[in-house]
């Protein structure tokens, strides 16, 4: 299963670390993903997704709801809920 945010789909990113020397070496950043479960009262059920912890604070601010309706009008919600 991929680590991608169930939302936004937003997932690992490429770039470089660098040494105090300056050598670079590649490296993955990794989402900050978490397993959350959401009450939705508009349909009066629970849902578990797979959200970072930006999405996380976005649920926290606008509501499930509204992001929910958000994502299925961009297009970007991986799992239907």
């Amino acid at each position: 299963m991929a680590r991608r945010d169930d939302i936004t789909g937003r997932g690992a990113l490429n770039g470089y670390r660098s040494s105090k020397a300056n050598n670079k070496t590649k490296h993955r950043f990794q989402v900050n993903l978490q397993k959350r479960r959401f009450y939705i009262p508009e349909e009066d059920r629970w849902v578990t997704l797979k959200v970072s912890t930006k999405t996380i604070r976005t649920i926290n601010k606008k509501g499930i709801y509204a992001v929910l309706k958000e994502a299925r009008e961009k297009g970007t919600l991986l799992k239907e809920v």
